[in-house]
């Protein structure tokens, strides 16, 4: 616990320095693309054409899920999936990526993954903002539910941080721990959500649904369409849910914080 509160202590310590460190993470990411930050929604709107014309037009026929469009419904959950993969991968390299940059200095090594998601996050608003305009076109409005936004943007980024301070921690120690964590994400992925639901019309499926409910990315792309979509406060109609997702982060985010603390004045060893 102590750790935890080591780590939590850094990260609010250094809030300034996070979003400077984030901002010139998104520069420099950019800085020989001619188009610059606009990449940073080109490709997640490429894929989301992709996942479409396959999963919407080839597999559903484009058929609506509980009255809306396939393609809105998709977005709306994939736009947080676009920054919790991303997120995590480059988080969980980030310290072995950058430990050389600041092993001499006074820097605190627990924000490394922090201005990495930061600079992601960037990008997520960007295109949450753009879903939430594509959603007004197609006639479906923001309503008081969708302060739940609120709640659940900053949920997802405490989600990636407790995650990538376990892995970033491993990857130092152990690099087949990125290809391992590359792995398990696609699985995540397809065990979510964002693309399919079961038809809960026989015990299997319902047994399918049970096992995706354990997968966070559950979670948290049924708590944005019910936001964004206007279907209910999900967070007190599932507090079940609710709770498990709560400790999921807690658990990852005290393992992580131990790990780190116990093992970053050890990083050069490793590096």
């Amino acid at each position: 616990m102590n750790s935890a509160i080591i780590v939590l202590k850094e990260q609010f310590k250094n809030f300034y320095l996070i979003q400077r460190l984030a901002q010139f993470q998104l520069k420099i990411s950019n800085h020989d693309n001619y188009l610059g930050f606009a990449w940073e929604l080109i490709n997640p709107i490429i894929q989301i054409l992709v996942y479409w014309f396959v999963f919407g037009i080839g597999i559903r026929g484009n058929y609506d899920i509980d009255g809306v469009p396939f393609i809105i419904w998709m977005l709306v959950g994939i736009s947080m999936w676009f920054f919790v993969n991303q997120g995590i991968l480059d988080g969980t390299k980030s310290i072995a990526m950058k430990y050389n940059q600041v092993a001499k200095m006074n820097f605190p090594l627990s924000t490394i993954p922090s201005y990495i998601l930061m600079s992601k996050f960037y990008g997520h608003l960007m295109l949450l903002a753009v879903v939430i305009i594509l959603c007004m076109f197609m006639g479906i409005f923001p309503s008081v539910y969708t302060l739940q936004l609120l709640i659940y943007v900053p949920f997802v980024f405490i989600f990636c941080l407790s995650i990538t301070l376990v892995t970033s921690t491993l990857g130092v120690m152990i690099r087949d721990v990125q290809m391992a964590v590359q792995a398990l994400l696609r699985v995540l992925f397809y065990l979510s959500p964002i693309l399919w639901l079961p038809n809960k019309d026989s015990q299997l499926q319902e047994l399918v649904l049970s096992v995706m409910k354990m997968n966070p990315i559950y979670f948290l792309a049924e708590s944005y369409r019910a936001a964004i979509l206007s279907k209910g406060w999900y967070f007190i109609d599932h507090w079940q849910l609710t709770l498990y997702n709560l400790a999921f982060v807690a658990v990852f985010f005290t393992i992580g914080s131990i790990l780190h603390v116990k093992f970053r004045h050890r990083f050069s060893d490793f590096m």
